[in-house]
């Protein structure tokens, strides 16, 4: 595990938590949730923890917009963002503490920066980057396209696998958020660091 990033992190007031793999890290994420309503942002990472069956399977409120029809996606979207609890993934962690999100409707973002009062970041040790260039390549050469071809977007980056930084309507890289300390409104702003890859 990353000494230096764990100590930027923690300066940052950030808590955050390690793990030595998937299974430590879910259960750190459910012993912090406890009985709390729950948001999950679009995450992979998310669903390959199983925690929405699970939350929900213990008795939580739990709202995500993957698990319902595109007719509900919206209203489900605001409803992720009045729980208690936001739970997502980031896209990269810089070694010097900060955050990078990078969203295309902005609803993860939201959530994260001005949503419920606990915030629950799960981040696998492939996201760890030296620096903000680093780590928008990275998201750009190994998160959108992925995304991009999961979601059905027609994207260049979806045909070819390389970004190129385009103009279409279906666009996933629409907002970039470079969080550096946890907002005024957060009660609590946990970060799981993963140590083996985990999501995009």
């Amino acid at each position: 595990m990353n000494a230096d990033l764990i100590r930027n992190m923690e300066r940052r007031n950030f808590l955050v938590h390690t793990a030595a793999n998937a299974e430590e890290a879910k259960a750190i994420a459910l012993s912090l949730i406890g009985k709390r309503s729950v948001g999950i942002g679009g995450s992979k990472t998310a669903k390959q923890l199983g925690l929405y069956d699970t939350l929900t399977g213990q008795g939580n409120e739990v709202h995500w917009h993957w698990m319902v029809d595109k007719a509900h996606k919206q209203e489900e979207r605001d409803r992720a963002i009045r729980c208690e609890v936001y739970l997502a993934s980031a896209n990269a962690l810089l070694e010097d503490g900060r955050i990078v999100e990078i969203d295309g409707t902005g609803n993860r973002v939201a959530g994260i920066l001005y949503g419920p009062p606990y915030v629950i970041l799960i981040v696998g040790n492939q996201k760890v980057c030296p620096d903000f260039d680093s780590a928008i390549a990275r998201i750009k050469r190994d998160a959108c396209p992925e995304n991009a071809r999961r979601l059905g977007k027609k994207t260049p980056c979806a045909a070819t696998g390389i970004c190129a930084d385009c103009r279409t309507q279906e666009r996933m890289c629409n907002a970039t958020v470079l969080i550096e300390w946890p907002l005024r409104i957060h009660k609590e702003f946990h970060v799981i660091l993963v140590d083996e890859p985990l999501g995009l």
